[in-house]
């Protein structure tokens, strides 16, 4: 149709100058954030500009939303200001139907959108990240402190006041064991405990159990029974955000195997789905806002746009939070917002005018 060829030729050209200037943004941003402390280490510049360019991606990633928003606000604000969506509305064409080429386009964008994350974005993130570290001289601590972990289908529960990842020993340590219906079957308690190549030898521990009705404790004998790798107790040095999500899915089910906080990657996990589907939510707002004002059209349609998706992004963030702690199941908390959002834009675009 040739309307819809025209409403599109119109909209790329501002998405590209759009996105184009939020990306060079985003990276100056990220630059100059880290300036002060590239002088001081030194790092050459063509270390520098290459950090800067496995951003870009990820810049891509965060500015693909605000720009379709500006985009999509702007030329439907133009036409509507030059009297085009008059002309178009006389000849009987429901504003639906003419801004359908847009639904479109944010449709396709969520879906390329997550196939990007999870292909460039995430290994050009990791990289960029990395290669700063490295000349920043930061380096990642994985030791561990107030570790509880779950092993051997939940019968025995180990709590550690301190991992050392250096020397492999496990400092204030507690094992209680359990029966298979949860009954307290002993509790041994060691100051510390050191990782041998095959088992945790425990130094001087002290056993608890129940005997003849009574809850004894006994010097614990040398033994060979606890093997938990080390690697269990060390801090997850990874984020689901560092993951592809088959990767990330595994990451969870280990968390939930090894008895350790798995709400907050599940709830990232959703979110890795939920973020996609943004360019949509940004995409049906911005034409829900198209052709409402009589005065000072292109700039009030802008500026709508722009507070509901501002909204939108504090309901988001807001709602993580909350999954993240807990207070929401995790999948409620990624999509509660999306959700809640398009169903008002389709509710706009339903009484937009036509």
């Amino acid at each position: 149709m040739i309307l819809d060829r025209y409403l599109v030729k119109q909209f790329w050209p501002v998405y590209f100058i759009a996105i184009s200037m939020f990306v060079l943004l985003l990276c100056l941003i990220d630059l100059f954030a880290n300036l002060t402390r590239y002088l001081n280490y030194e790092v050459p510049m063509n270390q520098i500009l290459l950090i800067s360019a496995y951003f870009v991606p990820k810049s891509i990633s965060y500015a693909t939303p605000i720009s379709l928003l500006f985009a999509a606000a702007y030329v439907l604000g133009d036409l509507y200001a030059r009297n085009e969506l008059t002309s178009i509305f006389s000849s009987g064409i429901p504003f639906w139907r003419f801004v359908m080429p847009l639904i479109v386009i944010g449709i396709l964008t969520s879906v390329i959108s997550f196939f990007f994350q999870d292909i460039v974005v995430i290994p050009t993130l990791k990289q960029k990240n990395s290669l700063s570290r490295i000349a920043l001289h930061q380096q990642r601590g994985e030791s561990n402190s107030d570790i509880v972990i779950k092993t051997r289908n939940g019968q025995v529960i180990y709590s550690v006041d301190y991992y050392d990842v250096s020397s492999l020993v496990l400092n204030g340590i507690s094992i209680v064991e359990q029966g298979e219906n949860g009954e307290f079957v002993s509790l041994i308690r060691a100051p510390r405990a050191v990782w041998n190549g095959e088992y945790w030898d425990l130094n001087n521990a002290l056993i608890y159990s129940w005997e003849n009705g009574f809850l004894r404790v006994k010097p614990l004998e040398p033994t060979g029974a606890y093997r938990e790798h080390p690697e269990t107790f060390r801090r997850n040095a990874v984020d689901v955000e560092d993951l592809p999500v088959m990767d990330a899915a595994f990451l969870i089910r280990d968390l939930k195997n090894a008895g350790l906080p798995f709400v907050g990657a599940q709830a990232e996990f959703h979110h890795r789905f939920s973020f996609s589907v943004a360019s949509f939510v940004v995409m049906i707002l911005s034409i829900s806002m198209g052709g409402r004002f009589k005065k000072n059209i292109l700039l009030m349609t802008l500026s709508m746009s722009l507070i509901a998706t501002v909204i939108f992004y504090v309901m988001e963030m807001i709602s993580m939070m909350m999954a993240q702690l807990g207070y929401i199941p995790p999948l409620v908390g990624a999509w509660f917002p999306i959700l809640t959002f398009i169903a008002l834009g389709l509710l706009l675009l339903r009484s937009a005018k036509t």
